[in-house]
């Protein structure tokens, strides 16, 4: 699958580029010192209207997964908080589309689309991490609506959301399966936890939340298809994965941005460090891992804009978040080794690059998920162990 970036792209690229440059630059170290949340650079992307991207233009977007990986990769090369924000309100907007009834899209979405709205996702759990089968939360049928009770770790966003996709296992029909419900901020027995204090990733809190006898009524169970709604916004996910890709190769980016500017301005046994011929190979290395990983994850968007989806698409959306956040390690490491001592410093921003780097490896699947996704596609199921 081949692609071209359009005028209409290219144009979201440079306002994207120059917004980062000029207004989210400045803030991103004061971001991750103070681990506070960042709500200017939230107006900031309200203001230019990016919180619909990658969906359909009936709801403000462009339809296209390519254009929101570019908008992504250019925030995430200056700062990857202000990235996140737009990465944690495009996962439940994705999951309410794609698998919520009309009345619940015609409820939630603009709110998410205009930024009066704000939301989390939930799924992880101390005891299952990426198994989402071990979901122990449960969902009981009460008179009109559900009760559910749990705990779950990880959710990044829920401490300023307005409302968190809780997964819980809901007894039905004689069967036990995974559904999504939307408890709202305030909900009796809801509560989000202490913040986590994190290496990296520190503008966008992640928090624990307890559910203990939390009511929801009947239409906050999303979508109406009973278990394949949950599938559904599986699938949906499967088909956003490039934009978590597009997060490492922003950061790689913006590593080299980085080691670039600082070897060009040092000298050392009287010649620029950027002359001598081991940190030029560095360098070389670093720019041909990154472009590699671009196009990889370019390719992989492409595919969801014309319509790839399952085992078509799921090898290659694996592959690109994988080797796009491999590489951000890889390149965001090499970084600090060519800034030497001051590498370690907190007084310059490559060690952020490289706490950032090794979140992007765990979040949204761990990299050695994704490698499981992509044995899977060569070998097939009985290659399963």
């Amino acid at each position: 699958m081949s692609y071209t970036l359009s005028e209409e792209q290219r144009q979201i690229q440079d306002l994207i580029r120059r917004v980062a440059r000029d207004k989210v630059a400045p803030r991103a170290q004061a971001i991750d010192r103070s681990a506070e949340y960042p709500q200017d650079m939230f107006a900031l992307l309200k203001e230019l209207g990016l919180f619909t991207l990658p969906f359909p233009p009936e709801y403000g977007g462009t339809g296209s997964m390519l254009s929101a990986c570019l908008a992504v990769e250019e925030l995430g090369r200056v700062c990857y908080n202000t990235a996140y924000l737009l990465v944690v309100q495009w996962l439940p907007f994705g999951a309410i589309l794609a698998g919520g009834t009309r009345a619940q899209r015609d409820r939630y979405l603009p709110g998410l689309a205009s930024g009066a709205l704000r939301a989390a996702f939930s799924t992880t759990e101390p005891q299952s991490g990426s198994d989402v089968r071990g979901i122990r939360s449960k969902a009981i049928a009460v008179a009109g609506g559900y009760r559910i009770d749990g705990a779950k770790i990880w959710c990044t966003n829920s401490d300023v959301a307005d409302f968190v996709l809780v997964a819980a296992k809901l007894e039905e029909g004689g069967k036990s399966d995974i559904h999504l419900f939307i408890v709202e901020k305030g909900t009796p027995g809801f509560q989000v936890g202490r913040k986590e204090d994190k290496m990296g990733a520190r503008g966008v809190a992640s928090c624990p939340l307890f559910l203990d006898g939390v009511v929801v009524p009947r239409e906050n169970r999303l979508g109406d298809a009973g278990a394949q709604g949950f599938k559904i916004v599986m699938e949906a996910f499967n088909q956003s994965r490039p934009i978590i890709a597009a997060r490492g190769i922003g950061l790689a980016q913006g590593a080299i941005d980085h080691a670039t500017g600082f070897v060009q301005g040092r000298s050392a046994f009287g010649q620029p460090v950027g002359d001598f011929q081991g940190v030029r190979w560095m360098l070389a290395d670093m720019a041909m891992q990154t472009e590699a990983a671009r196009q990889l994850v370019y390719r992989a968007a492409a595919m969801v804009d014309a319509g790839a989806t399952g085992r078509e698409l799921a090898p290659i959306a694996a592959m690109a978040k994988c080797f796009a956040t491999d590489v951000a390690m890889r390149v965001a490491t090499d970084a600090v080794q060519l800034f030497g001592a001051a590498g370690i410093s907190a007084e310059y921003p490559i060690n952020r690059y490289l706490r950032d780097a090794k979140v992007l490896q765990i979040v949204e699947g761990t990299n050695q998920i994704q490698r499981n996704i992509i044995a899977d596609a060569l070998l097939g199921r009985a290659g399963r162990r």
